[in-house]
């Protein structure tokens, strides 16, 4: 069972992880900006103070970070199996491309993964193991709005697995590239949610798509 100081402490993680202070993290979760701060993680009187569950939530939804990365950080285990003063994720960099290039060939290999030349670079903290296989695409245009605006960055992680409500990026066979979210998936089709409502939902056969990749995190 996690204890007040642990739940806490992951939170803190996650901040930093996004290289955010615990008040940057709330403002990204549309939260009050001192809903994290310290001196709110204790009553006057003494009693604890937990971050309730709609604020963890918020802040997985805007970072990207799945309910089992939370937990991982806010583990006891985790902190003893590191030496003094580490944090994993360390930083780093990962290949970085512009959604309309994506849609080009020559990038990807049929998993999915970088390949090719022409890539730039970003940094992101990520472990070695997955630093190895995400990468970052650059939202071009306003086909993502509300959420995903020109220039915003999205790091995706291709071969993760995917589930419904997953925010993932698709490209198809013909070479259209986007990012919406999964509704359904069976062996035979996948349906796609917009995530501009003013954009149409798209439902392909599997065999119409190139690859399919979960965004883990958003730079907004």
């Amino acid at each position: 069972m996690f204890s007040h100081d642990r739940i806490w402490a992951a939170i803190d993680a996650l901040a930093e992880r996004y290289r955010l202070s615990p008040s940057g993290l709330a403002r990204r979760a549309g939260l009050d900006p001192t809903s994290f701060n310290k001196s709110k993680r204790q009553a006057a009187d003494g009693r604890q103070r937990w971050p309730s569950t709609e604020s963890i939530a918020k802040v997985l939804d805007a970072t990207g970070a799945s309910i089992d990365e939370f937990f991982t950080l806010a583990d006891p285990a985790r902190d003893a199996a590191l030496p003094q003063g580490a944090f994993p994720p360390q930083a780093g960099t990962i290949p970085l491309l512009g959604f309309a290039q994506a849609g080009a060939g020559g990038f990807f290999d049929d998993g999915g993964f970088p390949a090719g030349q022409g890539w730039d670079v970003v940094e992101f903290p990520a472990s070695p193991d997955r630093k190895a296989g995400v990468y970052a695409l650059e939202v071009q245009g306003d086909s993502m709005l509300p959420l995903y605006r020109d220039g915003d960055v999205l790091i995706v992680e291709p071969g993760a697995q995917v589930r419904r409500g997953d925010r993932v990026v698709v490209k198809t066979r013909e070479g259209e590239v986007m990012a919406k979210v999964l509704h359904r998936q069976s062996p035979r089709t996948i349906e796609l949610v917009s995530l501009n409502p003013e954009h149409p939902n798209r439902n392909f056969d599997i065999d119409e798509i190139d690859w399919i990749a979960r965004i883990i995190w958003a730079s907004q």
